[in-house]
């Protein structure tokens, strides 16, 4: 399993970095669009949708999907520091910062279909919109918020074990403890130090920090979200499009808590 990983790791990752820094927008906003239907073809698995619910959703996530990337497309084209979008990840901050804390204290099972629907475009279209902008506004900026993300899995699995003795949601992801997350933090400002130092000032250390440890706390509720409804749907992936590593819902559950926040801080803190 491990160098089916790997090998999966070492063909997606180059991938990415090459579309990143090489497709064109539209090019760009025709992969995460994609990638916003597979997602939603997976949430519904996971929502345990019937066939012509699936359908319904998919299609409904391509019209408003498409249409959120084009408007912001075109707003982007006059300033990529637009706000013009910014209400949608606002309601994607409040649904993760107020709505899942919730929802994972008490174990909550949602059975409305219209209110998983919901709960999967909160998910889905911050998250593409986000990537988006981001990487309009720098490509090197989206992946350093994404890094940030991925130092913190790192970090939180290899010192949970390690060291883990204090499970931090047992009832939901019995391999995550409070000591991973405490490495995962350690990690993440380690992390925000060099990236502020490295930019000779130009990016304002005590803004960066907190956010990187926000975005990374924040994270660590996606992650849990995500184990919480694939516990109540009796799955172990979202997915099988990435072997070794699950579906696209299991690789981007992090980023979809956090990506929404960072853009939102960038146009708010950061675009004076």
């Amino acid at each position: 399993m491990l160098k089916v990983r790997v090998l999966t790791a070492l063909i997606v990752l180059p991938l990415f970095l090459s579309a990143l820094f090489f497709l064109q927008n539209i090019f760009w906003a025709i992969l995460l669009l994609a990638l916003t239907v597979i997602g939603s073809r997976e949430w519904s698995l996971l929502a345990q949708f019937s066939i012509k619910k699936t359908i319904v959703f998919m299609i409904l996530t391509t019209i408003l999907g498409g249409e959120l990337l084009f408007l912001l497309s075109e707003a982007i084209r006059d300033d990529v520091y637009t706000p013009a979008l910014a209400w949608i990840y606002m309601l994607s901050v409040i649904f993760w910062t107020c709505c899942v804390p919730l929802i994972l204290k008490q174990s909550t099972v949602i059975k409305n279909t219209l209110i998983l629907m919901l709960i999967g475009w909160l998910m889905l279209i911050p998250t593409a919109l986000a990537l988006y902008q981001l990487r309009e506004i720098s490509p090197l900026l989206l992946l350093g918020f994404m890094g940030t993300i991925w130092i913190s899995d790192t970090a939180a699995y290899f010192t949970g074990s390690a060291f883990g003795k204090h499970k931090l949601a047992s009832s939901i992801s019995p391999k995550k403890t409070w000591e991973g997350v405490a490495g995962a933090m350690v990690a993440v400002i380690f992390y925000g130090l060099v990236w502020g130092l490295s930019y000779d000032n130009s990016i304002d250390i005590f803004s960066l920090v907190p956010l990187l440890i926000v975005l990374a706390i924040l994270g660590i509720v996606g992650d849990l979200f995500e184990s919480l409804i694939k516990r109540q749907s009796g799955v172990k992936d979202s997915g099988k499009i990435l072997p070794g590593h699950g579906g696209i819902l299991d690789r981007i559950d992090a980023l979809t808590s956090s990506l929404p926040l960072a853009i939102l801080a960038v146009l708010v803190f950061f675009s004076v």
